[in-house]
């Protein structure tokens, strides 16, 4: 009897292919598309796109009629909302910058995806992540670098856990992005030359900030005062959830030189402004660690670190602190480590694991 996959189909041609790819194999391919949306007002269907979106599950459906594949959209908007979205503003609030991807990987499509398909009888989930699945000589899975560095998502997956791996493939991440719309266009999928999704998927139009302001309507602490690190007030802000650490754009400071955010500060509603070269530190602490290629970090380890998912990784020092923390100790000074982002760490071509940075 072929095992059955369940296949999470976003409408894009990676998880399209991935599909493709695992027919070819043999497997009973079923696809999946994850019902996020909180809004289903055929007034937005134009709009919400992503991952994720209306606009996905038109186009996942004539992928599976393509391939003769069932297909069902699950329902996953309470898990989404409380896990992502209320999140992602809670985050902002706090002064934070988070990374809602992350959260989505962990919580939504494999803890609560996962969940369900393996209590209808599905052997595993899979993706169209560029990324690989391997078992090391320890005996622990792990989340392998692609074939493709360009495209390379390993850094969003650190949070899986063993048993979401044992239960998880990604064909795609053994091909570069060219062979993936290749291979699409050769199996007449509609969605070969489909641009990829840029955007986070419930902010369609980027604006974060517009976004948070309808979602924690009265809870926003609006303007409050631009400082510099002797608490000398520079100008005003326009509220916290505004900015990022490392922002330099839309500042609006007439200072002469270049400025950045270098410190959020929710307890006071002060926005921190510095330098550039104020935002260069060496040592990085996280919290709510998931270990991945090994079982405990025991003693300190050399391996490559990234604090964020277009940084091309620094080589650092982690030890475990008594809390549970961990502390990177970076050989060279890294830019713009900011509270709320995940940093994941690297030995070599496996991720390692990976945390929140405090």
């Amino acid at each position: 009897m072929n095992k059955k996959v369940v296949v999470g189909m976003s409408g894009g041609v990676d998880s399209s292919v991935a599909a493709y790819l695992l027919k070819e194999e043999g497997y009973d391919v079923i696809g999946v598309t994850m019902q996020i949306w909180q809004d289903e007002d055929n007034d937005i269907r134009g709009t919400n796109g992503g991952c994720c979106g209306l606009t996905a599950v038109d186009d996942a459906r004539k992928v599976a009629e393509a391939l003769e594949i069932p297909y069902y959209v699950m329902n996953f908007k309470q898990e989404f909302k409380h896990y992502v979205m209320d999140y992602f503003v809670e985050e902002y609030l706090q002064g934070r910058t988070p990374n809602p991807c992350i959260a989505c990987n962990r919580h939504v499509k494999w803890e609560a995806l996962l969940t369900r398909c393996l209590s209808i009888g599905a052997d595993y989930i899979a993706t169209g992540h560029y990324a690989r699945i391997a078992r090391l000589a320890n005996g622990r899975l792990a989340i392998r670098n692609s074939v493709t560095a360009t495209k390379d998502q390993t850094y969003a997956l650190y949070g899986l856990t063993q048993e979401q791996l044992a239960h998880t493939l990604m064909p795609v991440g053994d091909y570069e992005k060219a062979d993936i719309r290749d291979m699409a266009e050769k199996a007449g999928l509609p969605v070969a030359h489909k641009p990829d999704s840029q955007e986070i998927c419930f902010v369609p139009d980027n604006d974060y900030a517009g976004f948070i302001d309808r979602t924690a309507e009265g809870r926003i602490p609006g303007e409050g005062n631009f400082v510099d690190e002797d608490g000398c007030v520079l100008g005003r802000h326009k509220g916290i959830t505004h900015y990022t650490i490392g922002q330099r754009r839309g500042l609006e400071l007439p200072m002469g030189e270049r400025v950045y955010v270098t410190r959020i500060c929710p307890e006071t509603n002060e926005v921190v402004i510095g330098k550039n070269e104020d935002l260069f530190t060496k040592k990085v602490l996280c919290r709510k660690v998931n270990y991945m290629s090994i079982e405990d970090l025991t003693e300190p380890r050399h391996v490559l670190g990234k604090i964020r998912y277009n940084h091309k990784g620094a080589y650092c020092t982690i030890e475990k602190l008594p809390d549970g923390s961990v502390l990177a100790d970076f050989e060279e000074p890294v830019r713009a480590a900011a509270p709320g982002q995940s940093i994941c760490f690297y030995d070599g071509e496996y991720v390692l694991g990976g945390g929140i940075i405090v």
